[in-house]
């Protein structure tokens, strides 16, 4: 039988096309397996995303859950109240510390159970133990009111001994220095150093340590330093200032609100119209004026110097001052005062007295006026070296300089 060429032809060419197919094929199953096994791995790793996703979520909500069930709002009102506590407790403590400052400037006043108490509230408040701090304020303002009662109960007695030496005397010296014991009708005896200045002989100067008007953080001085700088022979503190070392004064230390217009002929506190009630005194050319309120006093800077304070203690040999409700002036403790009688112009101290017993013995030494200065931790008196003090460094001074 003869052999269909075409036939032979075309089954080699099946065979090729056949394994051609079956390549092809099977390249593309590889590539489809390939292509699974990826798929299905990024799928296991996204899974692991997603679970680990859902256990934070899972585990947030819990947190949420948690918050949800505190009471925000509670524990605001809680922090809120306990500043609050703990600031009441440091200005309560503010207080306290000037309470014992003036107490340490009164004669005869007993201090240290005081501030044993007010170290160990400073000690409870750095440790944030704020009841320790609260209860320990409560004793010590339990304290400082017994304390001020024992010093008032000593009131109607002399608290400052008198050595023998001093003499006794009424009549203040005619010049210069003295020491002298004074006698008060229905009151006891009083220790009195005074500086006697002749207005023929004697210029009264007020000097600053300010160039002008000051409201914080003014520069002081002590008494021997206004003295040493004007050649003064004698001197005495002036008008309340704000010390530094009282909390109360953060913001305005060393700074004072009364009117004044130093050697220099500047006016202080020339637009503060706050105190224009307040006594004052002139000091001019071989004269010497009181004012019961410098509210009617320009601003004349032909004079020497004046300067205003309060009360005014006597008037025309009259007592204006007998006494208020301010306890820091119903305190016992060492007075200065500016006085005058005749021509003659006086600076001084009268020792372990109120300010209304200060007037008294003024009266007692027939003074004809005499104004109140500053007292407590600020009176300071020179003459040919300190007589009282040094004291604190002071804004201002009254001193005595020779024509």
């Amino acid at each position: 039988m003869t052999k269909n060429p075409s036939t032979s032809f075309r089954w080699p060419l099946l065979v090729v096309l056949l394994t051609l197919i079956l390549t092809v094929m099977s390249y593309a199953f590889r590539q489809s397996w390939s292509r699974q096994i990826s798929l299905e791995s990024g799928s296991f790793i996204q899974s692991e995303k997603i679970a680990s996703a859902e256990a934070q979520i899972k585990d947030l909500a819990q947190q949420i859950l948690v918050l949800e069930g505190e009471d925000q709002r509670v524990k605001n009102n809680a922090l809120q109240k306990e500043i609050a506590n703990l600031k009441a407790v440091y200005n309560t403590t503010l207080g306290q510390y000037e309470d014992i400052l003036n107490l340490r400037e009164q004669t005869a006043s007993k201090t240290t159970i005081l501030e044993n108490l007010l170290a160990d509230i400073l000690a409870a408040i750095a440790k944030d133990d704020l009841k320790t701090a609260q209860d320990t304020s409560k004793k010590l303002a339990a304290e400082i009111t017994k304390e001020k009662s024992r010093l008032a109960s000593l009131a109607q007695t002399a608290l400052v001994a008198i050595p023998a030496s001093v003499p006794a005397k009424t009549a203040p010296p005619s010049s210069g220095f003295g020491r002298q014991k004074v006698t008060v009708e229905g009151l006891g005896d009083y220790l009195v150093d005074i500086v006697a200045g002749d207005l023929g002989s004697t210029k009264v100067i007020v000097d600053t340590a300010s160039s002008g008007t000051c409201g914080n953080d003014c520069p002081v001085m002590p008494l021997a330093g206004y003295v040493s700088r004007t050649g003064a022979y004698a001197g005495v503190n002036g008008s309340y200032f704000c010390p530094a070392s009282y909390p109360s004064c953060a913001g305005k230390t060393n700074s004072f609100d009364l009117l004044l217009m130093n050697k220099d002929k500047v006016y202080f506190n020339s637009d503060n119209n706050v105190y224009s009630s307040n006594p004052g005194v002139v000091f001019g050319s071989g004269y010497i004026r009181f004012l019961s309120a410098v509210s009617g006093w320009g601003r004349d800077t032909g004079i020497d110097s004046m300067i205003s304070n309060y009360p005014l203690l006597l008037s025309g040999g009259s007592i204006t001052f007998g006494g208020n409700s301010d306890p820091k002036q119903g305190s016992r403790g060492n007075r200065s005062f500016v006085a005058s009688k005749g021509n003659t112009v006086y600076i001084g101290v009268v020792h372990g007295v109120t300010v209304a017993e200060s007037a008294r013995v003024l009266k007692a030494m027939s003074m004809d006026n005499a104004l109140n200065l500053d007292s407590g931790g600020s009176t300071a008196l020179w003459s040919g070296g300190y007589k009282v003090g040094p004291g604190r460094d002071l804004p201002n001074a009254i001193l005595f300089v020779k024509k």
